[in-house]
């Protein structure tokens, strides 16, 4: 997964709470736009952050952004994203243990849904008649914390900070299907929450999330709302981006193909009003 790009009514109070509750770092800005991100060798950003005072508000009811999930490399990673929201001032809305992962849950001034998360290994992941095993349960503070090293007072986001999964508000669970696992090709790989399904590439547990909470049928928010402006998925390479455009027309799928440098992209809208671009690895 690649950054994912928001509309923001006061840009510089939402730099500010990436940059001090989250701990990213202000990268190279491009066309007026705010990039946060890490010393990663990619160069890619994490949040992309573009302002228009005139945006409002996403209103309820709608589709749209639930969350965007940054994974952070350890679990001494996750206590000091703990410690450091607290820092700031800002209060989590959750915390839990999804048994393949550790995650704190909070929103920016904006009000988007974020996830500061850590994996356990792969091998740890329950797996039960062959299904892999999620869960909401209960974060053990105590011991995410009882992580912290010293040194790690003034840290920010270690490199390896990524986008580790977006979860979307959608109108239709099948339609959604239909569009990311059957016209994209990601594999469907947790059924068992009401309302959602996950789906993800390469046996990860989910690279995105898909729900029904803000109702069935909602309609997308008004063009130019805050919130959500895109998520970006990265293919391995040029010919796996390739596949998929040749995939694309006999899914159904209308797309742009577009530019940015060097870099191809294929621009889409799924079934719900969410855009998103792919691109191939660079």
């Amino acid at each position: 997964m690649g950054p994912v790009r928001l509309t923001v009514a006061d840009r510089d109070r939402a730099r500010d709470f990436y940059r001090d509750a989250i701990g990213l770092s202000e990268l190279e800005p491009s066309n007026g736009t705010v990039r946060m991100g890490t010393a990663d060798p990619s160069g890619r950003p994490v949040v992309e952050l573009e302002g228009d005072p005139d945006a409002p508000p996403r209103p309820r009811g709608t589709s749209g952004l639930f969350h965007l999930a940054i994974l952070v490399p350890s679990r001494a990673d996750l206590a000091r994203a703990l410690q450091r929201v607290a820092e700031a001032g800002w209060r989590l809305s959750g915390a839990s243990d999804h048994l393949v992962s550790e995650a704190l849950y909070l929103s920016d001034p904006e009000g988007n849904g974020i996830e500061l998360y850590r994996d356990r290994p792969r091998e740890e992941w329950p797996v039960r008649d062959g299904v892999l095993q999620m869960d909401t349960l209960p974060l053990d503070l105590d011991g995410v914390l009882g992580e912290l090293r010293l040194g790690d007072a003034s840290a920010g986001m270690p490199p390896g900070t990524r986008i580790g999964h977006v979860h979307l508000n959608v109108a239709d669970l099948s339609a959604a299907e239909a569009f990311y696992s059957g016209a994209l090709g990601f594999d469907v790989t947790v059924r068992g929450y009401p309302g959602a399904l996950f789906v993800s590439a390469g046996g990860y547990h989910h690279h995105l999330g898909l729900n029904t909470w803000a109702g069935e049928g909602v309609p997308p928010p008004p063009a130019g709302s805050r919130g959500l402006r895109e998520f970006e998925i990265v293919l391995p390479d040029e010919q796996a981006l390739e596949q998929l455009e040749r995939r694309l027309p006999g899914a159904g799928v209308e797309y742009a193909r577009g530019g940015d440098g060097d870099e191809d992209v294929l621009q889409l809208t799924d079934p719900s009003g969410n855009r998103l671009a792919v691109v191939a690895k660079s």
